[in-house]
């Protein structure tokens, strides 16, 4: 599209130099590119570069506009090009992930602010669908569970594990209700239906837990992409975003007043998500327990762990870290294709 000398154009992501002229002009913004979009486009003015914006699946982002340009309508141009691919794409929810300082004008285009960290970052939303009704649906969910106090667990579980299922069964011990968040997110090598089936299997015995995906809220590309991309100069922001969406949004609508966690000896952005967390909820009445990771053999039980002996085909040593249930489908036919993953990758998470 063109209008006046400004030319909208589709930049290919394969080709290094329209790359590399995105990333140089997004620098002066203190915005980085990440290679992890499915589409780009640009606002040219006589062949130069003026706008860009990107679109990572639900996520608006990486949207500036040249300086002497804002206030023209511009980013209201580039905010609807990526809806308008995006609905080509069947995506008609949207987040837009920005600076608190900018948030004005994106809810000047009718996003509407889910939470945000000062001064770190923001995170708005428009389209089909809402914080509000997630929680809704959870809190129907929830109404199940047996009244008093209600705790809360966001868990990966990558595979599911007796370290997993030790703190949870904690807090079922001292509380009278259990929400487990499974995160939603497919940034894992066992896939979301998959870990989320292994936990519900692996809780079923408890009746005051009910286990629900973390949606697009909790641990997500939109809350939390440096969980999943490693970008470490965006870790604070991120993290500290998800703990405050969480705190203000997510834990007063589920009637939420504790939050367990396992101490994290390995991962540094999973450390840096739990001192987000262990400052940020105390603040807003939710108290965090920080629970040992449990050992056997001398050795904490982690999900890293038992991924490193699938590699090593060492089943002796995984069968008592994990469940009954986690083992059977650990050498099942059907998890033949993701033992084969693990076996090729070599990520934390």
């Amino acid at each position: 599209m063109q209008w006046g000398s400004v030319e909208e154009r589709v930049i290919d992501l394969n080709n290094e130099r329209q790359v590399n002229l995105i990333r140089s002009f997004l620098a002066k913004f203190n915005l980085t590119f990440l290679d992890r979009v499915d589409y780009t486009m640009g606002l040219f003015k006589d062949g130069q570069l003026v706008g860009t914006g990107s679109l990572a699946g639900e996520v608006l982002r990486n949207i500036a506009i040249e300086e002497h340009m804002q206030g023209e309508g511009f980013t209201a141009a580039v905010v609807s090009h990526l809806m308008q691919e995006a609905g080509r794409r069947g995506i008609f929810h949207y987040f837009i992930f920005t600076k608190p300082a900018t948030a004005y004008l994106f809810a000047a285009l009718g996003f509407h602010e889910v939470g945000r960290a000062e001064p770190y970052a923001a995170l708005l939303e428009s389209g089909m669908g809402s914080i509000d009704s997630y929680y809704r649906e959870i809190a129907v969910a929830a109404a199940g569970l047996p009244p008093g106090k209600r705790a809360c667990l966001v868990v990966n579980c990558n595979p599911f594990t007796l370290g997993h299922k030790a703190v949870i069964a904690k807090a079922a011990a001292e509380n009278e209700g259990v929400i487990v968040l499974v995160v939603s997110e497919e940034g894992s090598v066992f896939p979301f239906d998959v870990r989320l089936r292994l936990v519900k299997e692996g809780l079923a015995e408890f009746h005051n837990i009910l286990v629900v995906p973390g949606g697009k809220y909790i641990v997500s590309a939109a809350t939390f992409p440096g969980y999943f991309t490693r970008e470490d100069e965006t870790v604070t922001a991120q993290t500290r975003l998800d703990a405050t969406i969480f705190a203000q949004r997510i834990a007063p609508a589920l009637a939420i007043s504790s939050r367990y966690i396992g101490d994290e000896p390995y991962c540094p952005v999973t450390r840096a998500y739990n001192a987000a967390l262990a400052d940020i909820l105390p603040q807003h009445g939710i108290e965090i327990r920080i629970m040992e990771r449990i050992a056997i053999g001398g050795q904490p039980v982690s999900a890293s762990r038992v991924r490193s002996l699938i590699r090593e085909e060492k089943w002796d040593e995984i069968r008592p870290l994990v469940p009954d249930s986690t083992y059977r489908y650990l050498r099942s036919a059907d998890a033949v294709p993701i033992i084969d993953k693990v076996i090729h990758n070599q990520a934390r998470h």
